[in-house]
């Protein structure tokens, strides 16, 4: 309860940071201001500028909705192939199924970071690429969560009893097989959600995600590097942001586990 607890705290600061960027901002966060550059903390801004003047506070905010976008489109992207994918491994006959999650291990062997340097490369590096590149690297991991519990769905009483009577196996899928793992796939979204933050960053810090001048957290922590020993207020700002977002979703997963798991919400 605790996990679920803190874990949404620090998830919904990242999500209202994004909300209220869409209608407030302190500053303009792409404005270029010479004379304000590479202020500390005050009162105009709470958290400085940068070597270009922009507020870090402004960016930070605009940066949450950067990164919850890929976010969700990525994990949206490998739930919507990888769930079915995994259940017709589960629900198929043996050789099919092998010969699904052998594929799938294929896909698995590409790092996601690699694999958006690869689409970088063929179509040009931008938010796009790197969401799809993150979704299509997170399929495995959903796939082998929905074959692991639809074997576990298909070896009940009650689909035995629905095989029994005629229903096809496209009605179990959705009336039996996918309710019983909702639970597993809810828990693994918010885990590849956190794993989907983190690669943005390292993938707008190697400079193969959002191109400027769209704030990126991991774009600041690239602009911050020839400024670490005499400005480290540049590195902090935007490597906290990104440490509470993917601690957040983290501590979320752990925490729904727990309470969607009826043998663990039972030592609870």
């Amino acid at each position: 309860m605790r996990n679920l607890v803190i874990g949404g705290v620090l998830v919904g600061l990242v999500v209202l940071a994004a909300l209220l960027s869409f209608v407030w901002t302190p500053f303009d966060p792409v404005k270029v201001d010479a004379a304000n550059r590479l202020l500390g903390p005050g009162a105009a801004h709470w958290f400085g500028t940068d070597k270009f003047g922009r507020d870090l506070l402004s960016q930070i905010m605009v940066g949450a909705r950067t990164t919850l976008y890929v976010g969700v489109v990525a994990v949206g992207i490998a739930a919507v192939i990888g769930t079915p994918l995994g259940i017709l491994a589960g629900m198929s006959p043996r050789w099919l199924g092998e010969f699904v999650m052998r594929v799938n291990d294929l896909v698995l062997a590409f790092p996601a970071l690699l694999l958006a340097i690869m689409f970088g490369a063929v179509f040009g590096a931008d938010t796009l690429t790197a969401m799809v590149a993150i979704g299509i690297a997170t399929i495995p991991s959903f796939a082998r969560i929905a074959r692991s519990g639809t074997l576990q769905v298909m070896s009940t009483e009650f689909v035995l009893a629905a095989r029994a009577g005629g229903r096809s196996r496209p009605r179990i899928a959705v009336r039996h097989v996918l309710p019983n793992i909702s639970g597993l796939l809810i828990v693994q979204s918010s885990v590849s959600f956190a794993i989907a933050v983190l690669a943005e960053a390292a993938l707008s810090f190697l400079g193969f995600g959002t191109r400027p001048p769209t704030p990126s957290w991991g774009r600041m922590l690239q602009e911050s590097q020839e400024l670490l020993t005499v400005h480290p207020r540049l590195a902090l700002v935007p490597g906290i942001a990104i440490a509470v977002a993917v601690l957040g979703f983290n501590l979320l997963g752990d925490g729904l586990r727990d309470r969607l798991d009826p043998r663990l919400a039972a030592r609870v």
